[in-house]
């Protein structure tokens, strides 16, 4: 089987095939975990961008559930995966933090924390002090502690996958881009500058990188870049005021902001930034200058890397699942919340590719272009605009 991708997904994919016994080539044009798989900000979110009650009001009470409960799982199956291969990423399961820093996210955090506590997860909602503590700043109102959650190294982490699905079998190629798929007897043909391979099955697994190589594809989801920046290892003592839990964080709200300390104690904060690729942390003042608000004992701290990556938001917040034609599989679109779906999902996968009549956690669903698509940097502008005047607004009303 071939998979086109080689990312979280595309790497699960085939690991989970290749442990099967199914032979699977892997394929990127460019290298493992070039995309936001490696160049993310390391958080492993449980759960998805939409509350547990909404998604099984969509999708009924049996998939809804099952679909939260997949979802809700996916830190678990990632980290377990972790362990079981010995993989080195700097893997812990200290929790997540949603937290809301004005008074209009108070009640949606607190609603969500209520939704997960009613299904039985590991879910508190901490008040201003608590979060505080928590925190290490006075800037959050109220936040959602979900023990579920952690962080990892990104990239080493899809190296540590590449080596176990290569130990199990698999073939990896970097360098090699698929501009065409034709089908033939027997299943499908790709075809590249390298060359070409025919195999029974494809799954594409392109995410916010993916072009033209089906109908529409790209023009399925919205390629929005999230930029970290990270400065060198931090003096004890102020490491030990940021995040003194280890927990990770991030914000409620129309432009999300989310930071963690890494293993070496250096303090990362990623958003939005320029819709371009980023090398120096000078081009992410915005979120630089915040890191100082939050917490001010950073004061003159050296901020010194700066990366980022494609990451693909679908229209309805959910991720896609598609099967446009017999033999070919496409997932895409974690809305910001991949390291733990996508790792999951290659499992899910792997099942599909063998028996195509295995049920999936995730609804197959049309492929659908989002209408206007060209003008897509220019919504994605013009909502973080409209999100940063807001949070002055409510700053300023708030105090």
């Amino acid at each position: 089987m071939l998979v086109v991708g080689a990312g979280f997904t595309g790497l699960a994919t085939a690991l989970h095939l290749a442990e099967r016994g199914v032979a699977a080539i892997v394929v990127d044009a460019e290298t493992i975990g070039f995309g936001a798989s490696g160049r993310n900000g390391g958080q492993v979110n449980p759960g998805l961008k939409r509350d547990p009650d909404e998604v099984e009001r969509r999708f009924g009470a049996v998939r809804g559930r099952a679909l939260n409960d997949f979802a809700g799982g996916a830190p678990s199956f990632t980290f377990s995966l972790i362990e079981r291969l010995g993989i080195r990423c700097d893997a812990r399961r200290n929790g997540t933090l949603r937290a809301a820093a004005h008074r209009r996210h108070v009640a949606a955090v607190e609603r969500t924390a209520a939704q997960w506590i009613a299904r039985g997860a590991p879910v508190r909602f901490l008040d201003r002090d608590a979060v505080a503590a928590a925190t290490g700043t006075e800037r959050y109102r109220g936040a959602m502690f979900d023990g579920r959650g952690g962080d990892l190294n990104p990239l080493s982490y899809a190296h540590g996958l590449a080596r176990a699905a290569i130990a199990a079998g698999a073939r990896i190629h970097g360098g090699t881009r698929i501009d065409a798929l034709e089908r033939v007897t027997g299943g499908w043909r790709a075809r590249g500058a390298r060359g070409e391979v025919v195999a029974s099955r494809v799954v594409i697994a392109t995410n916010g990188y993916s072009d033209a190589l089906w109908p529409r594809l790209r023009r399925s989801v919205i390629p929005v870049f999230s930029q970290i920046a990270a400065t060198a290892p931090l003096p004890a003592a102020i490491a030990a005021r940021i995040l003194p839990g280890r927990s990770v964080l991030y914000e409620s709200g129309l432009v999300t902001v989310y930071t963690r300390v890494d293993a070496a104690g250096r303090l990362l904060i990623g958003g939005r930034g320029p819709l371009r690729e980023v090398t120096a942390p000078t081009e992410l003042g915005h979120l630089t200058a915040y890191a100082r608000r939050l917490w001010p004992a950073l004061g003159a701290t050296a901020w010194t890397h700066a990366w980022g990556g494609r990451i693909a938001m679908t229209w309805d917040h959910y991720p896609h699942l598609h099967e446009p034609a017999d033999g070919i599989l496409i997932a895409l679109g974690y809305n910001g919340r991949g390291v733990a779906l996508a790792s999951a999902l290659g499992a899910e996968l792997a099942r599909r590719a063998i028996d195509p009549r295995a049920e999936l956690a995730i609804p197959v669903s049309p492929l659908r272009a989002i209408p206007l698509h060209a003008l897509w940097p220019l919504a994605v502008k013009a909502a973080v605009l409209r999100g940063r005047l807001a949070d002055r607004l409510a700053d300023r009303l708030e105090g």
